[in-house]
């Protein structure tokens, strides 16, 4: 019988270094996370980060950052591969990166807030997400460019955050390379 599942170790050949990943072109997509209170939602948004090729995660708040072993649970090394950077306030952070260029794209069910398959977007940009169970601060929500939401059709009306970066993350990731490809 033929197998056709690729062994752990055929993939871990396949994939970079962490000296190479460096010299690998990153997407203009970052992430911005504000007050995330679980180690191992964080971990799993590095993972995304790392597999997508975002150019960098920003912590804020209390957001944990690495080091920190039960981030790394759950990054798997991802964590030293993909930029970051910590700063308490969420807003000042969002001023330094809307500085840079970037559009803050909020994730967030909002009085404006538009289906993530059903928009045009501009890069650079950075996805904003927020506390697993408060969502992001109103000052925060104020300072985006634009609200997205990922739409429901069960009896819960939200996913859990780091399952959410992944959805939106992966969604810019294609909607970023079907423009690029133009």
């Amino acid at each position: 019988m033929l197998n056709n599942k690729r062994t752990n170790d055929e993939i871990k050949a396949d994939r970079p270094t962490l000296k190479e990943v460096t010299f690998i072109p990153k997407l203009p997509i970052s992430f911005l996370l504000e007050n995330i209170r679980s180690a191992h939602n964080v971990g799993s948004i590095f993972r995304t980060a790392d597999g997508m090729g975002a150019s960098k995660i920003f912590l804020s708040g209390y957001t944990c950052y690495p080091p920190r072993k039960d981030l790394s649970k759950t990054a798997l090394g991802a964590e030293l591969a993909v930029k970051w950077n910590h700063h308490e306030s969420s807003i000042e952070m969002a001023k330094k990166i809307k500085s840079e260029g970037y559009s803050l794209v909020l994730l967030e069910h909002t009085y404006t807030s538009k289906s993530i398959y059903e928009t045009n977007l501009k890069f650079p940009i950075c996805l904003v997400l927020g506390n697993e169970v408060d969502g992001v601060s109103e000052d925060l929500i104020n300072m985006c460019d634009l609200h997205l939401e990922i739409p429901m059709c069960g009896i819960k009306q939200s996913l859990n955050v780091s399952v959410a970066a992944g959805i939106a993350g992966y969604e810019m990731l294609r909607f970023h390379n079907k423009i690029s490809n133009n």
